[in-house]
């Protein structure tokens, strides 16, 4: 019989409902019956792409004797940790301040009034290798539940105090010595042979690598671009990146790209779209804008739904077995290619007889030369190959942050790259968002089956305003400009705390936790705090809002020590004081979309990169937002587009050509 999980929506719920397992999804009905029958919670959360969440789900909880322990003595709870990040942030935090660390499948131990006094992460199903195993794990939780009640309370009582301190903002300046530390601090973690920071596993670290590209462009360090470049090129080559398709596998389990977790998450999709194409607006390089628009096109391909919105992940697994979709033998290649082009495609992927994964090959480039041609036509050879295959799972849902990200990344290529069918996703998308995901003003987070569900969390709001700033540009749609700007109201409305002057990413009317979650740590996408202060900073440019810019600033000097002393997590927030730091500049284009001078116009903004610059676009046939001054008294210039570049919103005279443009932006 299937439990409680079948009338969810959620993929990863779903994959759990025919469990032997009586799990339910989080809310009051869970736990007023763990209150009501005076049992402990055993709350799992995963999410439908971790490969370790299967492999406990498989071992343990499809196991009738270790389920049947589990609903003996526990309410169980499955939580899919995209769908509810509050809940993850919670008591992730929770767990990693009890045992130091942490990660998915995560194991938590609650009483019923969700007060955590136990957690890990896997459990193995028996003791092995050190590990105690879940039986084990379960009959100390629930003997420690009934007969130790007063140490419980305790040790929760201090983890509320540990995670419920202050907001302490410092006092001292946001200076441009703070950059310069935190870059001396991310050039000790370079690997200089590999790429990339730090040892295995590895990630590919998005967030560090632009900031380190806005470093570069305020200091002109060639060793920030050197940095930079090297990294990119390593994981272009690697296995971390899909070669055949595109797109890139979550993280490497290794220190030189080579063997990836298969999972592909849209998050990363989106961030290492943008950090590549701004690699190639710097440097010129084509491999930067190959792997930039190869991303891209495997999302509009693979991970695009019919109204719109972007799918989030797509499993490590096919039919239970890690990464098969993605492997290859040389006879597979040659019956692909054929024997004439066989050699120098083997030779170029890396490929051997041995192989370099469960007797079979990831694909990973090898060869320093080959003809290019070639290549290509194997490429794609090899892909609908490949597609004939069983695919991996995919996760379905559409996150509204998630979607943020991919749409400012799109929005930014189609007009650097001057793709239209880059330009109408971007499009589809922006209407998706504000249609569908957007109820009474106020944002969702979640979308599956038709309904949009889940009140919107802080980085929702923040990531969706950066996506409708980058579709505003490339559009002159005054539409999204008004948008983003209503939604940094409602952010600011919902998410900051007066008192304690800060965000927390739940708003006012979510539910209540065992403590009110904030996030700062930049980690594989931005921190909900630090995506907050990159929009208002923006906007607050734009349309002058000092009250938005005071929140943001306040916010950078909440993480200021922190910025410096640990930049790997906290990248974005560097980003954000940089953007802080920069010179203002302001740039207001004025002129028909449809007009070829205002594209030319257009097309000069968006390849040249600026990270210190906020630019909008209007139509004259369009409304612009009352809030913006940047339009005021601004027209074409004898019925030509017309652009005009301020400065602390003094600007200079009109440009009616794109060569003077460059140069002006160019200074």
């Amino acid at each position: 019989m299937p439990n409680q999980l079948a009338k969810e929506t959620s993929p990863y719920l779903l994959q759990h409902a025919d469990n032997p397992v009586d799990w339910y999804a989080w809310g009051e009905e869970a736990l007023e019956r763990a209150r009501k029958e005076d049992k402990p919670i055993l709350l799992s959360i995963g999410y439908s792409a971790c490969h370790w969440c299967h492999v406990m789900a498989h071992q343990s909880f499809e196991n009738e004797a270790i389920a049947a322990l589990m609903n003996e003595k526990f309410i169980n709870i499955k939580v899919d940790r995209e769908e509810r990040p509050d809940i993850d942030t919670v008591y992730m935090e929770a767990v990693q301040t009890l045992t130091g660390h942490g990660g998915w499948p995560l194991t938590v131990f609650l009483t019923p009034e969700g007060k955590p006094f136990y957690g890990g992460t896997y459990f193995p199903p028996e003791d092995r290798d050190g590990m105690p195993g879940l039986p084990r794990v379960l009959e100390a939780a629930a003997e420690a539940y009934h007969q130790r009640r007063q140490d419980i309370e305790a040790t929760a009582q201090k983890l509320k105090e540990t995670m419920s301190k202050p907001i302490i903002a410092d006092t001292q300046p946001l200076v441009v010595d703070l950059l310069v530390k935190a870059y001396l601090s991310l050039k000790k973690d370079y690997d200089s042979s590999n790429g990339g920071f730090g040892t295995a596993p590895k990630f590919p670290q998005p967030l560090a690598l632009d900031y380190l590209l806005r470093y570069y462009h305020r200091h002109r360090d060639e060793t920030a671009l050197e940095v930079v470049t090297h990294s990119l090129e390593k994981m272009a080559r690697g296995g971390i990146y899909d070669q055949i398709g595109g797109g890139f596998h979550r993280y490497a389990t290794d220190g030189h790209w080579q063997v990836p977790h298969f999972e592909k998450m849209l998050y990363d999709n989106a961030q290492l779209s943008q950090v590549y194409l701004h690699a190639y607006l710097v440097t010129g390089d084509g491999l930067f804008r190959s792997i930039a628009t190869e991303t891209l096109d495997y999302v509009l391909r693979e991970m695009t739904d019919a109204k719109g919105g972007f799918y989030s992940a797509q499993d490590a697994d096919t039919e239970g077995t890690e990464g098969t979709y993605y492997l290859w033998t040389p006879k597979e290649i040659t019956e692909a290619v054929g024997e004439v082009n066989s050699k120098e495609v083997i030779e170029y992927y890396g490929v051997t007889e041995k192989g370099n994964f469960d007797e079979r090959n990831i694909l990973h480039v090898a060869a320093d030369k080959a003809k290019a041609e070639l290549i290509e036509k194997a490429r794609v050879v090899l892909l609908e190959k490949r597609q004939q295959r069983v695919r991996p799972g995919r996760d379905e849902k559409v996150l509204a942050s998630w979607n943020g990200l991919m749409l400012a990344s799109l929005a930014e290529a189609a007009c650097a790259l001057n793709r239209p069918d880059y330009l109408a996703a971007a499009t589809a998308n922006g209407r998706f968002l504000l249609d569908t995901m957007i109820s009474d003003g106020r944002l969702n987070h979640s979308y599956k089956d038709g309904e949009a569900r889940i009140d919107g969390y802080l980085d929702d709001y923040a990531m969706v305003i950066e996506g409708l700033l980058s579709l505003h540009l490339v559009t002159f749609a005054g539409r999204w400009l008004t948008q983003a700007i209503k939604l940094a109201g409602v952010m600011v409305d919902e998410f900051w705390d007066k008192k304690e002057e800060t965000f927390y990413d739940t708003g006012r009317g979510q539910e209540e936790l065992f403590v009110r979650p904030r996030s700062t740590y930049d980690g594989v996408f931005p921190s909900a705090g630090s995506a907050a202060s990159m929009a208002l900073l923006k906007l607050s440019r734009l349309t002058g809002n000092q009250e938005w810019r005071r929140l943001a600033v306040q916010s950078l000097r909440s993480v200021r020590e922190l910025m410096q002393r640990y930049p790997l997590g906290f990248a974005n927030w560097l980003s954000a004081l940089d953007f802080y730091l920069s010179r203002p500049m302001e740039i207001a284009i004025i002129g028909p979309r449809d007009d070829p001078a205002a594209g030319e116009l257009l097309k000069t903004i968006c390849s040249t990169w600026l990270p210190g610059k906020v630019t909008a676009a209007r139509d004259p046939g369009d409304t612009a937002p009352a809030e913006l001054s940047l339009f005021e008294d601004r027209a074409m210039v004898d019925g030509k587009p017309a652009v005009y570049v301020c400065r602390d919103y003094t600007c200079k005279a009109p440009i009616i050509d794109p060569a003077k443009l460059s140069v002006e932006l160019s200074g």
